[in-house]
């Protein structure tokens, strides 16, 4: 009984296998239909045939970069992945993986950028400077045609994709940059999207793109502002002001370049750096300057390299020595001692010789005497000659050296 139980099990089993209706064919079909990649937004699109879940996109490219993103819904049920941080013009693959009735489905579009290869624009850069302004600028490909005509494509985290307003043409009428004169109001997160592409009536164009720029990467500031130099007798104190800036930083993701030059040599020059400061110091010790040493300094953001322009040449220093003017003080003081000398001189021997005025001693006397004949004249004459002497006072000459003269005057 038991093996007929076992013989009709087999049966049933053998038919349903046999003889079971076979799924339909389009149950095995991808439900995933439309596919299509914007290359400028970096936005992945397609559509559903029936309901699906689990879904994820993702990206792979030549330069090594992959993302795994969720997709999104817009109202009319398209479904969406952007890749913003992607590079697209090398190619890509982007794929979508969902699971449908308990199976998995995986469609892939493999994308090229079209046109002749070195068509496209190169050496892209920008930068934004005078706190509100950006300039970007690209070449022609050494294979472009003479009428291709570049677009450039931007957008932020808070402002929409748009194409550049106000182009700069090259010598031959070619667009090889954009001037930016509304950056909206910045953020420090700022992120900025670029793309260039081009149309021709000889061949089609490759578009250009890039990983975002950090829009506080690229600021070019100005020079550091009112600078101002001291002495306390023992240094000189250097100050300056932070340059007006886009984006709010704060002061040590500034770096400061200073340049102390001295005469003593064309080449010696002291390059210091230093991050920003509140406020910025910097003490030079008295014994390390010269004579018309020079000052200027310049910036940058901690976290790129580009150096504003050097400030304006600043002159400071102690003067050089004048040892004549240091010897105008001695040699007045030593004429005026002569000249009282003369004078009490001249008094003690005046009542002997009243009938001569401007002899005080007898012409044989006279050769004995160590300032000779002329000396012993009469006071006013005396006081007439000392004040023929050339004289420099000490004050004045100190005053035409500069503050931190040392006259001999004193």
């Amino acid at each position: 009984m038991a093996a007929v139980l076992h013989l009709v099990t087999f049966l049933v089993v053998l038919k349903s296998a046999c003889c079971a209706q076979p799924r339909p064919a389009q149950d095995k079909i991808s439900p995933i239909i439309n596919m299509q990649l914007d290359s400028r937004k970096k936005m992945l699109t397609w559509t559903y045939t029936r309901n699906v879940s689990d879904q994820e996109c993702t990206i792979d490219t030549p330069t090594a970069y992959s993302a795994t993103v969720k997709p999104q819904v817009t109202e009319d049920h398209t479904y969406m992945c952007t890749f913003p941080n992607s590079v697209l013009h090398r190619g890509a693959n982007l794929t979508v993986n969902v699971t449908c009735d308990g199976d998995v489905f995986l469609q892939v579009l493999t994308f090229a950028n079209p046109g002749r290869e070195g068509s496209g624009a190169v050496n892209f850069s920008c930068l934004i400077y005078n706190v509100c302004f950006m300039n970007c600028s690209w070449a022609p490909g050494p294979a472009a045609p003479a009428d291709v005509k570049y677009r450039l494509f931007w957008a932020s985290r808070h402002e929409a994709d748009a194409e550049c307003v106000h182009y700069i043409l090259g010598p031959t009428g070619t667009r090889v940059g954009c001037h930016f004169d509304q950056l909206g109001k910045p953020q420090r997160t700022d992120n900025y999207f670029f793309l260039v592409n081009g149309t021709s009536r000889e061949t089609a164009i490759p578009f250009l793109d890039f990983t975002p720029f950090k829009a506080v990467q690229i600021e070019k500031y100005d020079p550091p502002r009112n600078i101002t130099i001291t002495y306390n007798r023992s240094h000189h104190i250097i100050r300056w002001e932070h340059p007006e800036i886009r984006f709010d930083l704060s002061s040590h993701m500034l770096y400061y370049e200073l340049d102390i030059q001295t005469p003593a040599s064309s080449a010696e020059t002291n390059r210091v750096f230093q991050r920003g400061q509140d406020p910025n110091v910097y003490l030079m010790p008295s014994s390390a300057t010269r004579a018309k040493s020079a000052f200027r300094v310049r910036v940058r953001y901690m976290y790129n390299r580009l150096w504003s322009e050097w400030s304006p040449t600043q002159r400071f220093g102690l003067p050089e020595q004048d040892f004549s003017g240091a010897l105008v003080g001695p040699v007045v003081g030593t004429a005026a001692l002569s000249a009282l000398v003369l004078m009490f001189l001249c008094k003690r021997c005046a009542p002997g010789l009243a009938g001569v005025r401007g002899r005080c001693v007898s012409p044989g006397r006279d050769a004995q005497r160590p300032w000779g004949p002329s000396r012993c004249a009469s006071p006013r004459q005396v006081l007439r000659e000392a004040q023929d002497v050339p004289s420099h006072p000490a004050g004045e000459e100190g005053n035409r050296q500069g503050p931190h003269a040392h006259t001999g005057g004193e």
